[in-house]
């Protein structure tokens, strides 16, 4: 593919200057594309091609065997659920969708919405008065929610009709109450669905009859503010769908593949990618029962691919280098790696082979690894990807549906060369770097049919954020190499600003300490020391790792020590006004996002959770 120079990148943007188009990378992209244009057009459209094919594998309760739903009968439960809530007088109005990684979930999502609802996924893990808050924002009345989470539901007055999820898998007789269902006044989702069925039966086609508008308000995802004035994201349909496309023609989706719901389902990248793309592409999703659980579902869905967060990977990757550690083969290790990498250069790819046995502890058959929400250390890409394993890269933001770019899965050697990279901007976008510096670093701006129809009830945020040609601002700092490939260097929000005027870039940091196994995780960030802005860094210790490290289990003191050394050592690399002038050891783990990113801003220096030197 020819070079992509910034100056003449296509039109757009006040000059078109600058301008990066998806268009340009053509080249790399998969063509087997089937055009949608809304929900109820793609699900209706996977269910006529792949209607005998397994679309979600589900367990009656934990520890079970993994059992099929065709794409014709997840159609059908869409439809009987669908039928249900506009028999009830609920659909068309605001629909919550609240609870763990289920099947019902994901009907439930998609009935409301082909129904013709608004869906408003709910975080389970937010507390009570913070879920009020947003029932109440977004005018939702309401509310599936699964049985384990329905306490936190207790008395909130926002809520007019609760249906409980809490299908047992068993279809032989609907009618028969669920085995801990004592009261029949309770709307659970099992009801829903045999009276929707006993509709359908009867003939009834009112649901058959919705017809959307797939530019209109489909979804509100609430991003922030879950106290005080939350910010939701607005999505049509049309959003969702092209973004689905596009992600397609960047990874290449069979329906023979087959992934496993890890993510929390509310949150775009888990809903659009996890589920929604594998529905149009016919592929499966098996449910994992667990963080904890991972490895056991791995094998036993034998998955072909995974969406995941860093961390999931680092995990990964640090338990496959202590097994071999533990086994004494690290010299074999190396030297087969050094040989595999000969032989792929030679164009003799045997790395499945050859890492086989570290494959199988993956369940065997994984061949695609989607990443994204937060930067993946370059090594542990080019690793996987070594063992033979596929790792894209992806970057987005809610507000974009999510996905702005990604590694293209036709690009084996670019994807390998350029691992720190988050890959092309998607087919129908742009991309522009804004006010870039003199190293080309600026904010990256993003304009494309996957961008939201704004803030919910938030004109003015929205016109902070999207200008008048459509260009949306992420908030992220990042540059284009020659080729058009974009590269992230951190949050413009986080970036430190000397007295001097030289900016450091707390990512850039962070990613380079962390090859330090004894750090588990740790931010950078701006200390006031006598007045003066200076660099700190908040570290949370790999208690295992550190162990081995000191022969013991070390003391506060101990460990404060170990790590400023380590700290002192890794300044000497740096230039002096990015030194790292403060150490601050966390006693607990740093308050994190659903999908385990950091929460910078909620994170403050206290004695409670950490210690240091006064």
């Amino acid at each position: 593919m020819e070079a992509i120079k910034n100056s003449d990148a296509g039109a757009g943007g006040e000059s078109g200057a600058g301008v990066i188009k998806g268009s340009s990378f053509r080249d790399y992209w998969y063509t087997d594309i089937r055009e949608i244009t809304g929900i109820r057009d793609m699900l209706e459209g996977s269910a006529e091609r792949y209607a005998k094919n397994a679309a979600f594998w589900v367990k009656e309760k934990k520890g079970a065997p993994y059992k099929a739903v065709s794409y014709e009968l997840l159609l059908h439960d869409v439809k009987c659920i669908g039928t249900a809530l506009i028999e009830a007088g609920f659909a068309g109005g605001r629909i919550a969708v609240m609870g763990q990684n289920a099947y019902e979930w994901i009907v439930s999502y998609l009935s409301a919405m082909t129904a013709g609802s608004v869906v408003v996924p709910i975080d389970k893990e937010l507390t009570a008065p913070e879920i009020a808050n947003l029932l109440r924002a977004g005018g939702v009345s309401t509310i599936f929610c699964t049985r384990g989470e329905c306490p936190k539901l207790d008395g909130i007055e926002e809520i007019e009709n609760l249906i409980v999820m809490d299908f047992y898998g068993d279809r032989t007789d609907l009618d028969t109450p669920a085995p801990d269902d004592d009261d029949p006044d309770l709307l659970t989702w099992r009801k829903m669905l045999h009276d929707g069925e006993q509709l359908l039966i009867k003939g009834d086609s009112r649901f058959d009859e919705v017809k959307t508008d797939p530019d209109e308000l489909a979804v509100i995802l609430f991003t922030s503010g879950t106290t005080g004035n939350p910010k939701g994201v607005m999505l049509s349909q049309r959003n969702i769908t092209t973004n689905i496309m596009d992600v397609c023609r960047i990874c290449q989706v069979y329906e023979t593949d087959k992934t496993l719901s890890i993510l929390p389902i509310h949150h775009t990248y888990e809903c659009t990618l996890g589920m929604l793309l594998v529905l149009y592409r016919g592929a499966s999703t098996a449910f994992c029962e667990g963080f904890k659980y991972i490895s056991q579902n791995m094998r036993e869905a034998q998955n072909t691919f995974i969406i995941v967060v860093p961390r999931v990977l680092e995990l990964v990757s640090g338990k496959i280098h202590k097994e071999i550690v533990k086994s004494g083969k690290e010299k074999t290790f190396r030297r087969v790696m050094k040989l595999n990498k000969a032989l792929r250069k030679a164009g003799i790819n045997l790395s499945r082979k050859i890492f086989r046995s570290i494959l199988e502890g993956l369940g065997g058959k994984l061949r695609v690894v989607i990443t994204g929400a937060a930067a993946l250390d370059p090594n542990i890409i080019r690793e996987f990807e070594d063992f033979g394993v596929m790792v894209l890269q992806g970057y987005g933001m809610t507000e974009c549906t999510p996905l702005i770019s990604g590694t293209p899965g036709s690009a084996p050697k670019e994807r390998y060369r350029k691992a720190g990279s988050v890959g092309a901007v998607v087919d129908r976008g742009e991309i522009r770097i804004a006010d870039p510096d003199g190293d080309g670093i600026g904010e990256v701006l993003f304009r494309g049919p996957n961008v939201m129809m704004g803030y919910y009830n938030m004109p003015e945020e929205t016109k902070q954020v999207i200008e008048e040609d459509g260009f949306m601002h992420t908030g992220d700092l990042g540059f284009v190499d020659p080729e058009g490939w974009l590269y992230l260097t951190g949050r413009k929000k986080n970036v430190i600003v000397t007295k001097l005027g030289e900016n450091i870039y707390p990512e850039e940091i962070e990613d380079e300490i962390l090859r330090e196994p004894t750090i588990e995780d740790c931010i950078v960030f701006p200390y006031k020391v006598s007045g003066e802005e200076t660099v700190a860094i908040q570290i949370l210790p790999n208690a295992e790792e550190l162990r081995e490290a000191l022969g013991h289990d070390p003391d506060e003191r101990e460990t404060l020590a170990h790590f400023q050394s380590l700290v002192r050592e890794f300044n000497d690399g740096l230039p002096i006004f990015k030194r790292i002038r403060s150490v601050f050891v966390r006693r607990e783990d740093f308050v994190r996002t659903t999908t385990r990113k950091i929460k910078r801003q909620d994170n403050p220096v206290s004695q409670e959770t950490m210690y240091w030197d006064d």
